[in-house]
């Protein structure tokens, strides 16, 4: 019986996306459409961010036939006043899956670059139309482009590109989609809402299909300063990770062409005419320790090749083979590749084992992790077992799985620097509660950096109580570095703190009008899916939510209690107006008198007494 091969093909990013489009958002015309908006309002509000520009963004969503019913074609467009893109890079920021710059380690709302991406590729699926893309990055011409995907090569296809003169600059993103406004709508006007609670320095504007217009403008003038890029924590990192480092860490060996010759020459201070391999190397020697690296790695090569300029001008190094000590190179005058053995007591060689093997591991630390001095890096070897000046680039791939789990283990290394967060900020979060709920009883907290698996995350949380909130609560607005999230709250973290909270505990009883508002801000936010709408119970960020939460419930509890007095001093002075003209009366009766005790200026003393009771309360109150 014959047996039939299994054949193996790569999928290209954009392909495995449009079978899998469920993973990012895009599972129906109902979530598409919310997911897109969300994309793409975040891509503009992380545009203007990153150069501190007042965002004014422009949400607009048309039917392409308004009397169609849902789900129908829609036309989304998002404009913004950022920086705009460099016309070289917008076919593939727009035409790629995967292609952007989230990869670096700091703060943005999006977490791959992806989802602006696969809106487009969305669009494309269910309405075969390209993405149109404006963008000035200069504030003089404006660069149009209009771009399909090839889906199969994950490359784009430009299918027109104009220019015209602009004043100003900034981006417009306008895609065709299959959507379900009228599912949707009810999202995507939350969405907009909270973003803008949560972004107060923006301005955001919503022009709905049925003519309707949301705004909301700025009302903090004072933009949040960006965050930095920083290098990894070291407990943040796994085996593939570390290996990616070391192959960046290697120093590549030169490509000999004619500017690396002259570049030799040059920094051997020699003249244009011929010299002999022997005068070469002489002349090495005695500048050896003002050469660069590069120059060094050549003029090593070279002493075993045996060569001078002329000969080393024909070859091209194929191989250092350090294992077996051989250097091989294609000489293209005999078309053949050929091998030298490398003498190991040679003076050069050690050049070359420093080039192929990479950095000693101490090294390796200090430069490529962040806050790890040389003193941790040498206590960190010995925990591990291993000798700090260990090539990085000589590991096994067992010595890798162990200096892996070295790094994870190893609980000297200093918490994550949290300089690559942005969060909103205490102040900022408090107008915009104000403002958005009018309450009469307000608190924020903004705790301390913390971290989980070698990333650094903030919590910011606000309670409020009374004034414009509807009863029910607590109602829970959930954040994410900045983005609201709207859809899948029955398994977020933050919900399930929340819940387990005892608010009888804290004075709030029955189904109170209070709200609470959690914002999340991290290099990494554990999502549980590509969607982006929950967050995991990492045991970390659980604990710091709960110690929020606290703080600001014994807030609340304390204007409870300081309310329930004041209205029972009120209670109480509406008791004595009541009573004491019907005691006063009785009183004379049984005594058989005819005129009343004066009684008014007791009950005025009294009254008095508790109102200024109860003012004291309310007071306190206000303080607070």
């Amino acid at each position: 019986m014959s047996s039939i091969k299994e054949k193996f093909n790569q999928i290209s990013p954009s392909e495995f996306f449009y079978s899998n489009r469920d993973l990012a958002g895009f599972s129906n015309p109902t979530r598409s459409l919310y997911t897109a908006v969300r994309e793409f309002v975040e891509n503009a509000l992380d545009a203007c961010d990153q150069k501190g520009i007042l965002p004014d963004v422009h949400l607009t969503i048309k039917a392409v036939d308004p009397d169609k019913p849902d789900p129908k074609p829609y036309i989304l467009t998002v404009k913004d006043n950022g920086p705009g893109i460099d016309a070289e890079h917008i076919p593939l920021a727009f035409g790629t899956v995967l292609y952007g710059s989230k990869f670096g380690l700091k703060q943005a709302r999006g977490m791959f670059g992806l989802g602006a991406t696969m809106a487009i590729l969305y669009g494309q699926i269910t309405t075969n139309k390209p993405v149109t893309v404006k963008s000035s990055s200069d504030g003089k011409i404006q660069n149009q482009f209009e771009i399909l995907l090839d889906i199969q090569k994950n490359k784009p296809v430009i299918v027109k590109h104009t220019t015209k003169e602009i004043s100003k600059t900034g981006l417009t993103v306008s895609i065709c989609l299959e959507g379900d406004y009228s599912k949707a709508g009810n999202k995507i006007r939350d969405y907009v809402y909270e973003t803008s609670l949560i972004t107060p320095y923006a301005s955001i504007t919503f022009d709905d299909p049925k003519n309707q217009k949301f705004s909301h403008p700025r009302f903090v003038k004072e933009i949040p300063p960006p965050p930095t890029i920083i290098r990894p924590h070291p407990h943040g990192i796994d085996v593939e990770r570390i290996r990616r480092m070391i192959v960046e860490s290697q120093f590549e060996i030169p490509t000999i062409d004619d500017a690396m010759i002259e570049k030799v020459r040059k920094d051997l201070g020699l003249s244009v005419k011929k010299f002999s391999f022997t005068s070469i190397m002489d002349k090495a020697k005695k500048k050896w320790k003002t050469l660069p690296r590069q120059v060094r790695v050549v003029i090593a090569l070279m002493s075993f090749l045996k060569m001078d300029f002329e000969k080393l001008n024909k070859i091209r190094i194929e191989d250092i083979d350090m294992p077996n000590k051989k250097l091989s190179y294609w000489d293209f005058g005999d078309s053949q590749s050929k091998s030298v053995d490398m003498d190991p007591e040679s003076e050069y060689y050690k050049q070359l084992t420093n080039t192929v093997q990479g950095e000693p591991l101490t090294t390796f630390l200090t430069k490529r992790f962040q806050r790890i001095g040389p003193t941790t890096a040498v206590k960190f070897a010995e925990f591990a077992k291993f000798k700090p000046e260990k090539r990085m680039g000589t590991l096994t791939n067992q010595e890798l799985v162990n200096l892996s789990d070295a790094l994870q283990k190893f609980e000297d290394f200093m918490a994550p620097d949290s300089s690559c967060l942005a969060p909103l900020g205490a102040e900022p979060l408090e107008k915009g509660i104000k403002k958005f709920f009018n309450p009469d009883f307000v608190a924020v907290v903004q705790r301390p950096a913390s971290a989980y698996s070698g990333f650094p995350f903030i919590i910011e949380m606000g309670i409020a109580y009374g004034g414009d909130i509807k009863s029910g609560g607590p109602h829970v607005y959930r954040y994410a570095n900045r983005i609201p999230l709207l859809y899948d709250e029955g398994s977020d973290v933050v919900l399930k703190v929340v819940n387990d909270t005892d608010w009888g505990r804290y004075k709030v009883k029955g189904e109170p009008p209070f709200i609470i508002v959690s914002h999340i801000c991290s290099t990494r936010i554990p999502y549980k899916t590509a969607g982006k709408e929950n967050v995991a119970d990492r045991q970390e960020i659980e604990r710091e939510l709960r110690l929020a939460l606290q703080y600001l419930s014994r807030k609340l509890s304390s204007f409870m209690s300081k309310r329930g007095q004041a209205e029972m001093a009120k209670k109480r002075a509406n008791l004595y107006a009541k009573y004491i003209p019907m005691i006063a009366e009785f009183c004379t009766e049984l005594s058989g008198k005819k005129k009343e005790p004066n009684y008014k200026k007791m009950l005025e003393t009294e009254i008095a007494s508790e109102n200024k009771k109860a003012k004291e309360e309310e007071n306190k109150i206000e303080n607070n």
